[in-house]
């Protein structure tokens, strides 16, 4: 049976996301703390998580709905992908985050790495496979939600759109009231369930979902870009009110759900455009499946590369790079970087581990026989 058909639009969105990934995270380690540009900047980046969980649900939707398996089949291949490299990795950073002062006898740190599994906390962007894992998990149970309530999608996503507000809302002005869930939400998929179904239920309408974007792209575009204002009128509103810088535009809260959403169908619209233009065999074309391909592995790096960057030669590289270039100067750094450990573990035995992607040895050229 034929795989389902390639959405190359969908590896724009997977580009741009992780960018903005990296984004997030360069510029959280290098902006001064009173850098009222660079944390409005980090404020419009933080619909990473959110546009991430949706794009893997859509990804998991559109290959089930195009072709259905047992999940029994595809599940645990899954899991694989993801569970190998969050070890490895949860691994590498628990060591390297100790070699400068550890403080662990060989059982303690056993049991603190344990934990750090569990909580998804071994380094700061780790949580994400966590959760990916809890949906892989569970999404038979969502799939099986959407076939239930088939002609009521509309409805489904209006009350977990709702609930996806109302959560967020307790997360941002009252979290002593969610109890032991607001001691680590990031790492609990309840969190993002809105997002979950928006990306499943967009796969499960893929044909018309994206004949639609197609469309409206020049309204999404006026839409994202307005949504983005408001955004910074928000974050604006909230300094001048007393509010942190980081905090007037932390990710969870509900203002980052609306932004999440107009964001991924921007990602997506100009995603489209690629798709339509793509010429297969030009440079620019292969350029973005292999950026595509290593993209999961720029991303489980790319942490390491900044630590690194920040940390070697006693900080000699934020001491002698003034801000705000740090954070560009950083930003490049990082990205080229973590894309050559990506491209080289690709080439390696250890690609599942620190790639995320399986190994496939390149086939040997034929050798013609020697005519006597």
């Amino acid at each position: 049976m034929p795989s389902a058909p390639r959405l190359y639009e969908i590896d724009v969105v997977r580009i741009l996301t992780f960018a903005c990934v990296i984004g997030v995270h360069t510029t959280s380690h290098t902006a001064a703390a009173d850098d009222v540009g660079l944390y409005g900047l980090l404020a419009l980046l933080h619909f990473t998580r959110e546009v991430f969980f949706a794009l893997t649900a859509f990804v998991l939707a559109y290959s089930y709905f195009s072709r259905p398996r047992p999940f029994v089949r595809t599940v645990p291949r899954r899991l694989l992908l993801v569970a190998v490299p969050y070890v490895a990795w949860s691994l590498i950073y628990f060591v390297s985050s100790n070699l400068r002062s550890p403080h662990y006898t060989f059982g303690e740190a056993v049991v603190s790495f344990l934990q750090h599994l569990v909580e998804g906390t071994a380094w700061y962007h780790l949580y994400f496979l966590l959760v990916t894992m809890q949906v892989y998990v569970l999404f038979p149970v969502f799939l099986w939600i959407i076939e239930k309530t088939k002609g009521r999608h509309v409805l489904l996503l209006a009350v977990t759109g709702a609930y996806q507000l109302v959560f967020t809302w307790f997360l941002r002005y009252s979290p002593d009231s969610l109890g032991w869930v607001s001691e680590n939400p990031k790492s609990l998929f309840v969190t993002y369930l809105f997002f979950v179904f928006l990306g499943a239920i967009c796969a499960y309408h893929a044909r018309d979902f994206l004949l639609w974007v197609r469309a409206h792209r020049p309204l999404i575009g006026v839409l994202t870009a307005a949504c983005g204002v408001a955004l910074l009128v928000f974050f604006g509103v909230s300094v001048a009110s007393g509010v942190s810088l980081y905090r007037s535009g932390t990710p969870l809260q509900p203002v980052l759900m609306v932004w999440s959403v107009f964001v991924g169908l921007g990602f997506l619209a100009l995603g489209t455009w690629w798709s339509d233009r793509r010429n297969p065999e030009s440079r620019i074309a292969r350029a973005v499946t292999v950026v595509s391909d290593r993209s999961f592995g720029i991303f489980l790096a790319h942490p390491m590369v900044l630590w690194l960057l920040l940390w070697v030669g006693g900080g000699w590289v934020p001491a002698h790079v003034p801000k705000p270039w740090l954070t560009l100067v950083a930003y490049v750094v990082v990205v080229l970087l973590a894309y050559v450990i990506s491209t080289v573990a690709r080439r390696t035995p250890a690609s599942l581990a620190l790639a995320g992607r399986p190994f496939k040895r390149a086939p040997k050229p034929a050798v013609e026989p020697v005519s006597g």
